[in-house]
């Protein structure tokens, strides 16, 4: 499989769950390291958010990477360096994004991290920050989570973005703090 035919595949996987991994959080601070290594001084800072950031949880086995700057432009400026290290991106997904810009690291045809880069301490940065340390800090809630995110994975299996769209409920109603 080439470049062009492993990263199409990345984009079309189908939404499958895997039991929690301990390895992820090593993932994650490896991943980190190496993007401060080839981005120095590019963030403010790097958290590892989403399900693989919560013990116990099933997720994708795509680790989420939030990377603070200290502007949009900044983010912007950002893009080019950050596909040179290993990721790829869609403009035309990104163009529609307004509070962040979006970016994917893959690997034999399937997606291994999600580079999230918004203002440090912004909105978009809290409340991804805050919903993990919920879900962290409130094991029942997790519960809830993993089974929702169970039964959409089944019901959204080829339609990754419908799958996203439908936890959003979840999350907004445990951000408003009425979980």
């Amino acid at each position: 499989m080439n470049d062009q035919e492993s990263l199409l595949a990345a984009l079309h996987e189908e939404v499958r769950l895997h039991g929690y991994d301990p390895a992820w959080p090593s993932r994650f601070a490896a991943e980190r390291d190496r993007l401060v290594s080839s981005l120095p001084e590019a963030f403010v800072e790097i958290q590892h958010i989403g399900s693989t950031a919560v013990p116990g949880l099933p997720a994708k086995p795509i680790i989420d990477i939030l990377a603070g700057v200290r502007s949009m432009a900044e983010a912007e400026s950002l893009a080019e360096r950050i596909c040179r290290s290993g990721y790829t991106t869609s403009a035309e997904f990104n163009a529609s994004l307004h509070d962040r810009r979006w970016f994917m690291r893959w690997a034999d045809g399937r997606r291994t991290h999600h580079l999230h880069v918004v203002v440090h301490d912004s909105q978009a940065w809290r409340e991804r920050v805050d919903f993990r340390d919920a879900l962290r800090s409130r094991p029942e809630l997790a519960s809830r989570y993993a089974a929702l995110k169970s039964q959409l994975a089944l019901r959204h299996a080829t339609d990754r973005e419908a799958y996203t769209e439908a936890k959003s409920e979840f999350v907004r109603s445990v951000l408003a703090g009425a979980c």
